[in-house]
Formats: C-alpha cells, structure tokens, sequence
C-alpha cells in the first residue's frame, strides 16, 4: 500500500508562488506514475502535472509555463513530489490533490481516473 500526504497550501495574491510538496509512504518503488490534480467547487476533478519514475513530466495545458513538477525518490522510504506554482491566478483556485498510480494508465496520464490513490488534499486560494 502507499499513501500519499500534501502540504504547502495557502493563501496568495495572484501572480505569487507557492509550492505543494506531496509525502509517499509505504510500497514506494511501485508506483509508476504520480502527481497533481484540482477541484474548484462545482467543477470536475483536473489534472494538473503528473511525472512518470523515470522523471518524465507532463503538464496540463492550462498551466504550462507556469507550474512544473517534481519529485525526489533517493529516499524510497519517502519519496516526496513537488508542485511548483508560479504567476497563480485566482482561476487556480482549488483543492490540491497528490495522486498516484501503480499500474500504467492506459486511459491516459492526466485521467484522474486512472490513478487510485490519493492524498486528502491541501487548499489553494488565489486572491484578485
């Protein structure tokens, strides 16, 4: 089993930084692929930025040139993977979830639905 536990949301004006840090525990070396999806209220689940092990990343459209991703696995005991959050702006106001998958995700990388664990969360709130 792994779980997965985020830190670093806030709240900040727009066109701050912040940086989300995601703590992996438990049977690390399998999981394939993790990341970063958000909720707004009333909106769907989104990817947001999702690396595979070998280090390989994909970013979402919507924040590409903004945010990046990544991840330290030299310690499999804790493996940690970072959201860096540039020029946020209030539409990036959301609930950060960490979320990873042991299996390859045949429905695509940025399907939330192929990935079946997740952390609880952490808030970002991007103020005008």
């Amino acid at each position: 089993q792994v779980q997965l536990v985020e830190s670093g949301g806030a709240s900040v004006q727009a066109g701050g930084s912040l940086r989300l840090s995601c703590a992996a525990s438990g049977s690390t070396p399998d999981v394939r692929y993790w990341g970063w999806f958000r909720q707004a209220p009333g909106k769907e689940r989104e990817a947001v930025a999702i690396i595979h092990r070998t280090g390989s990343p994909n970013i979402a459209a919507s924040v590409k040139g903004r945010f990046t991703i990544s991840q330290d696995r030299a310690n499999m005991e804790k493996m940690m993977c970072y959201l860096q959050m540039n020029r946020l702006r209030p539409e990036d106001t959301a609930m950060y979830y960490c979320a990873g998958t042991l299996e390859y995700p045949s429905g695509g990388e940025l399907n939330p639905q192929e990935y079946e664990v997740w952390g609880q969360g952490t808030q970002v709130t991007v103020s005008s």
